[in-house]
Formats: structure tokens, C-alpha cells, sequence
């Protein structure tokens, strides 16, 4: 009784913080919790019944793991893999790299107002949907209208099928992701940097501490748990890819396949010509698992190595 007791009293005197965080629970549960019930789709044949979605599940027959074969069996497995993962880890490493430095820069503006502007421009870019940003791209690389064939064409250049090209989109693929998401996530770096106790950066320059040295001896270490911790974040969505940006923005060009197809693309092109739910579930779900495992396996070797700044 003791314990109930201490137990409502603990949520009386914290019912305001409870309140605020009510919208953000009640978001996963209906959001992220409930809709587990439907990973059982992975594992079944689905097909839709007049009775409703749960009874469409119920009657749906059991078929193991046909379902994840989908992924695995086919010719395009090795390829969709090494692309998520690739592309995956390169915009780990370097958006990481150059969200903390553009937010370093941004710190060291002193100029408020312009570092204002600065971080405006740069923020601006996360705002705009993978729709209009396939087709400000398009822009560019169209064969007939494109900007940089117009250009070319100036200087007596032949025109370049862009679409086609394959070799290029590596290079064009990361190129438009860091520019549509280090803006954001040099944001939350500036926060922390902002945070950072002044007097600290004072001492280092009493003690006659070069900018660097005070970047490199203050700065890096007191953003190294946030750095941990989004990477951790990040590692957990390695299997997952940005789907706009691997299909809007080479417009599902049949050619560029090889190098854009990525699990996510493949699943949906796979939906669209089969129709087959319980095929993309299955994915999903090995995704989700994957990603779970990868966190889970990243935060020990963290724990190891530093346990301040593991995750949990």
C-alpha cells in the first residue's frame, strides 16, 4: 500500500512534466507501438478480406519466411544491400564531419546578425520536399534545357545524357543529401557549442590557447556525446535509405539502377508490380531488426571504450 501510495504521490507532484509529455507518448503508442501488432503480416500471405483489416489478417495463411526470400533470392540482393549500406556509412562519416565544422564556423562568426543569415540559408535546404528538389535538379542535368549542358554548350562541350550516366550519380547523390541535411544538422551542433560555459574559452585564451587549440581542447570534447550519441542514432537506421532522395531525384531512370536502387526503392518498385504487402513488411521488419541489432551492438563497444558516453 506503501508503494501505491508513493506512487501516485510521485505523480501528483510531477503531473505537469506528465502533461507535457502525454502528446509525445500518446504519438508512439498509437504511432509506433500499436501497429506492431501487424509484423505478423511479414510472415503471412495477405490478402485482403470484406471483414476488415484484422480479420484480412486472421485469414491470411501462414507462409514462414517466403516473404523475406523476396529480398534474398534475387540477383538484385548483393546490389541493393551494398548500396544502403554504402551510401549509409559515407553520410554518417561525412555529415558528421561537416555538420560540426559548418557549426564551429557558425560559432565563431562574430557578426550575430550575418552568422543569422548564414545559418538561414544553410537551414532552408532541409525544408524543401525530395519532389522539388528532384526537379531543381532536373534543372541542371537535363539533356536539352539542363543548366550545365547550356553551359557546356558555350564552350563547344558536347551535351551529357546525365540520367543515363551512371558513373556520375554516386557523386551527385551524396552531393545533394549533404546539401539538403548539414544545414539542420549543424544546427543542433550549434546549439551545444552555444551551451558550452564561456569562462572556459576565456581561460584557454588568458593561458594564450590558439583558436584551434581551443576547438580542438574544449570545443571536440564537450561535443563528443551529442556527436556519440546521433551517431548511434544513425547507425540504427544504416539498412534504412532515404526514399526521395533515391527515387525522386534520378527519377526512377531504369539506367542508373546499379548505382540508386537501395532496399527501400526495390521494396516499393516490388509492391507497385506485385501488389504483395506481406513482401514489404518483411522488409521493413528486417530492417527494424537489423537496426536494433546495430545499436544495440554500437552502444556496448561505446559502453567499453567510454561509458559516459554510451547511450544507454
Amino acid at each position: 500500500m506503501k508503494r501505491i501510495g508513493g506512487f501516485f504521490k510521485d505523480i501528483n507532484k510531477n503531473k505537469v512534466l506528465l502533461l507535457m509529455a502525454l502528446p509525445a507518448t500518446l504519438w508512439f503508442l498509437f504511432f509506433s507501438y500499436l501497429p506492431m501488432a501487424g509484423v505478423v503480416i511479414a510472415f503471412k500471405e495477405y490478402r485482403n478480406s470484406r471483414d476488415g483489416f484484422w480479420a484480412s489478417i486472421i485469414d491470411s495463411k501462414w507462409v514462414g519466411l517466403d516473404n523475406f526470400k523476396f529480398l534474398f533470392s534475387t540477383n538484385d540482393a548483393y546490389i541493393i544491400t551494398r548500396n544502403t549500406l554504402l551510401y549509409n556509412i559515407f553520410f554518417i562519416i561525412v555529415g558528421l564531419v561537416l555538420a560540426v565544422t559548418m557549426a564551429i564556423i557558425l560559432a565563431e562568426i562574430t557578426n550575430k546578425k550575418l552568422a543569422k543569415v548564414y545559418q538561414t540559408g544553410m537551414f532552408l535546404p532541409y525544408f524543401l520536399s525530395w519532389v522539388i528538389v528532384g526537379y531543381f535538379v532536373f534543372s541542371f542535368l537535363s539533356f536539352d534545357k539542363g543548366m550545365i549542358n547550356q553551359i557546356g554548350s558555350w564552350f563547344g562541350a558536347e551535351p551529357t545524357q546525365w540520367y543515363t550516366e551512371k558513373a556520375y550519380w554516386p557523386f551527385i547523390i551524396i552531393l545533394v543529401f549533404l546539401w539538403k541535411s548539414v544545414g539542420y544538422n549543424s544546427v543542433v551542433y550549434l546549439a551545444a557549442i552555444m551551451g558550452i560555459d564561456k569562462s572556459l574559452y576565456e581561460a584557454a585564451m588568458i593561458d594564450g590557447a590558439s583558436k584551434w587549440q581551443q576547438i580542438r581542447n574544449i570545443t571536440l570534447p564537450m561535443l563528443k556525446p551529442l556527436m556519440t550519441i546521433l551517431t548511434l542514432l544513425a547507425i540504427g537506421r544504416i539498412f534504412y535509405a532515404d526514399f526521395g532522395l533515391f527515387y525522386q531525384v534520378p527519377r526512377d531512370s531504369g539506367a542508373l539502377y546499379s548505382v540508386t536502387n537501395v532496399i527501400d526503392t526495390y521494396v516499393y518498385r516490388g509492391l507497385k508490380a506485385t501488389g504483395e504487402i506481406g513482401m514489404s513488411t518483411a522488409a521493413g521488419l528486417y530492417q527494424s531488426v537489423i537496426g536494433f541489432t546495430l545499436v544495440i551492438v554500437s552502444n556496448w563497444i561505446v559502453r567499453k571504450w567510454d561509458k559516459d558516453n554510451a547511450l544507454f
